[in-house]
């Protein structure tokens, strides 16, 4: 591990477990300081998905006309700043819905920034023969952090309160700044500023037109809207209807966390072993069918087939996440980062979005089960659109071992 991506491993693992701890104590802070309704917890949840696909493509267009270090530093500091400010109107009693909903869209907006600029950063740093390793590596802990992050949030806002866990938030954004500060490597320059709009047509163009990164994100689409057809009416069929006690379902979805960091951590051992090609499509194959086990959740040995399913499913979606972030980078020139990764974002975090929308209709429709099929079936054809470029995909993955 060079020094320069050390320091930005470091950066991001701080920053990362920041977020995970705003994540669950914004909320809490809602409904514990000013008796927020469910309406307001909602919106003020959905706010950050709601950045990606607002300022999503502009954010990718911006990144790529600037030097991506600096854009990461201020952006740790922006957010810092913002969640400061929750705790000291919390200490001064003037502490707002309205407050919280703006400091959720200005961490929202500094964490789309700073990941942008994270991806696209990654090739100058580790050369673009070392992106499955330096992926593994940043992709495994962002998992970890997932998991970890709010779990230990949940126990610190027990204990502290949510307005010093916001605060302890903000001083990992500091954390993270100050490691990126040390960071050498000189950075390519910037894309040459021609009119927004005219980049980001460039950048969609150069996306729609790639056979490769088309079928990474029709994959990821596919995955994206299938897996919250087949969790978000979980608790409703495990509390509900099978009368299973609460901590199951916590339970059951703590596989998919596992699975995800299990995944990510061996992804380079498949690619090794494999071919980072034929590792991509070829797990995509073996592992996409077992979500079909989740829709037979039931009592006994099937909510052990359930889980079983969902952990497979999601250890593919971590080797993925590894080896197809590699592909997308190695595919995209140095100017164009920004933009792939912005685009590919907002692809992504609209299907989530969209499949939590679906999951509401086809559950008042036809009902928990058939929700729980649809978003199965989805996911278990998820490896379709990386058949039809596995040509492509293994000769991209023969090169970046050269």
């Amino acid at each position: 591990m060079n020094p320069d991506f050390r320091r930005l491993y470091v950066a991001a693992f701080g920053s990362q477990f920041g977020t995970q701890l705003s994540y669950v104590a914004l909320p809490l802070l809602a409904v514990t300081a000013l008796d927020a309704s469910p309406g307001e917890v909602g919106l003020l949840s959905s706010l950050a998905t709601l950045v990606v696909l607002v300022m999503g493509l502009p954010a990718g267009v911006w990144v790529d006309r600037v030097r991506r270090r600096p854009v990461m530093v201020t952006m740790d500091v922006v957010r810092a700043a913002a969640l400061a400010t929750v705790a000291a109107a919390w200490w001064l009693d003037a502490l707002t819905m309205e407050q919280l909903y703006l400091v959720a869209i200005v961490s929202g907006i500094g964490t789309l920034f700073f990941d942008v600029a994270s991806h696209s950063m990654v090739p100058a740093l580790v050369g673009r023969d070392r992106l499955t390793s330096a992926n593994s590596l940043l992709v495994g802990t962002n998992s970890a952090m997932y998991i970890t992050g709010r779990s230990v949030s949940g126990v610190l806002t027990q204990v502290l309160g949510a307005p010093l866990v916001l605060l302890l938030d903000a001083v990992t954004y500091v954390w993270s700044a100050w490691w990126l500060r040390g960071i050498r490597a000189v950075e390519p320059p910037p894309a040459v500023r021609e009119p927004v709009v005219r980049q980001l047509r460039e950048g969609l163009r150069f996306l729609f037109g790639n056979r490769v990164l088309v079928s990474i994100a029709a994959q990821g689409a596919m995955v994206n809207l299938g897996f919250p057809l087949a969790t978000v009416l979980l608790p409703v069929l495990l509390i509900r209807e099978l009368a299973f006690p609460e901590w199951v379902f916590g339970a059951f979805l703590a596989a998919s966390g596992v699975g995800s960091l299990v995944g990510s951590a061996c992804a380079h051992l498949f690619a090794r072993w494999l071919g980072q090609g034929r590792a991509v499509w070829l797990l995509g194959v073996l592992t996409a069918p077992f979500s079909l086990l989740v829709p037979l959740l039931d009592h006994g040995v099937w909510i052990w087939a359930a889980a079983a399913g969902l952990f497979v499913q999601s250890v593919r979606t971590g080797v993925n996440n590894v080896l197809l972030v590699s592909f997308r980078q190695q595919l995209t020139p140095d100017h164009m980062l920004g933009r792939m990764t912005s685009i590919m974002q907002v692809i992504l975090m609209g299907a989530v979005g969209l499949g939590g929308l679906l999951a509401a209709g086809v559950g008042e429709l036809w009902g928990v089960r058939a929700t729980l099929w649809a978003g199965a079936i989805l996911m278990a054809l998820s490896w379709v659109p990386l058949i039809t470029v596995r040509s492509e995909i293994r000769q991209l993955g023969v090169s970046s071992r050269r």
